[in-house]
């Protein structure tokens, strides 16, 4: 049974912690934060986006900490501490080394956890969610069953993992039909198919969120939902961009719509939809909807039935969205 940290305050972080892997240019190291008491608490693995590491990604990951989640924390090879560049002939293969690296957090978890303190004893590494920003959130959907076209259009290998009971993707990659000539040349793998990302999830976007790395609007950023089967829930956050207030960090560079609430925002949604998803508490998801919708601090969509993925009706942008790049949002049926 799930027992909620005492303290709503107090977290505890242990790094880093080496993660057995063979054929990788730098060792795989993690950083995992918990709450400092509670018994079986549920994981959550997170994947940063590009150029970050374990130690990004604190407004996030302390709020989940003392909502009573352990979080790891692998540092990818793009990370900037490893200076792998666009221009590294090793870049091409990263996408490659990244799902890797969480099957590799995914099957030496046990190990992690007795490593992190008493976390063997306290955690339920049965219970586990993978979440990720931006690559990362690319990342974990191919963990939860998307897959990668290659140059011809013919879907690649399958990278699931049984040990990924639900996922959310946090302005994940849309897909590869309208990448720029920069994202053609250096990111080819930018080419998801979500048809079959069969693995619940969580899917959260920006409404101003406007990609360099394709010819779309914010729409792009939608994918993950709109071509991914059931079950699937969309939080549509109104003013985010792609850091969606700040979620990789308190005053870094790449944060574009500084906002405190946002982070929030982003934080509970994660928070509220793994609870429900997890069996923790089946209420939290509802509770956070109703909540949020009740302030219009947010719009959301859900399907619940699987069927086969049908192509998509054309987005007409909601008032005042700004034009054809913005999202729809659609009521909450």
């Amino acid at each position: 049974m799930f027992t909620p940290a005492q303290s709503r305050t107090k977290t505890v972080a242990i790094k880093p912690i080496t993660v057995p892997t063979s054929d990788r240019a730098v060792p795989l190291q993690v950083k995992v934060t918990a709450p400092a008491g509670g018994r079986g608490l549920p994981v959550i693995v997170f994947s940063h986006g590009n150029a970050w590491s374990m130690d990004g990604y604190e407004p996030l990951v302390d709020r989940w900490a003392t909502a009573g989640f352990v979080v790891v924390q692998p540092t990818h090879l793009d990370s900037r501490r490893n200076t792998m560049g666009f221009d590294d002939p090793r870049f091409g293969t990263i996408w490659r080394v990244r799902i890797d690296d969480l099957h590799a957090v995914l099957d030496h978890l046990d190990t992690i956890l007795a490593e992190a303190g008493d976390l063997i004893d306290r955690a339920d590494p049965r219970s586990v969610a993978l979440v990720g920003h931006s690559w990362g959130a690319q990342t974990v959907g191919t963990l939860l069953g998307a897959r990668v076209f290659d140059a011809q259009g013919a879907a690649g290998e399958d990278f699931s993992h049984d040990g990924a009971k639900v996922g959310v993707l946090i302005a994940a990659t849309g897909t590869g039909d309208s990448l720029t000539p920069f994202a053609a040349e250096h990111l080819p793998f930018m080419r998801p198919d979500y048809a079959t990302m069969t693995t619940p999830a969580l899917v959260i976007a920006g409404d101003k969120d406007q990609s360099k790395m394709s010819t779309r609007g914010p729409d792009w950023f939608l994918d993950a939902f709109d071509l991914s089967p059931a079950p699937k829930r969309l939080l549509v956050v109104p003013g985010g961009e792609h850091t969606l207030g700040g979620i990789a960090g308190e005053a870094v560079s790449e944060t574009t719509d500084t906002d405190t609430d946002r982070v929030a925002l982003v934080a509970d949604a994660v928070t509220a939809y793994l609870l429900d998803a997890l069996d923790r508490d089946p209420e939290a998801w509802s509770r956070f909807r109703d909540d949020t919708e009740a302030v219009e601090k947010a719009s959301f969509q859900h399907k619940d039935r699987p069927g086969p993925v049908l192509p998509l009706p054309a987005r007409r942008p909601p008032h005042g969205s700004g034009g054809p790049g913005g999202l729809s949002h659609t009521p909450r049926r």
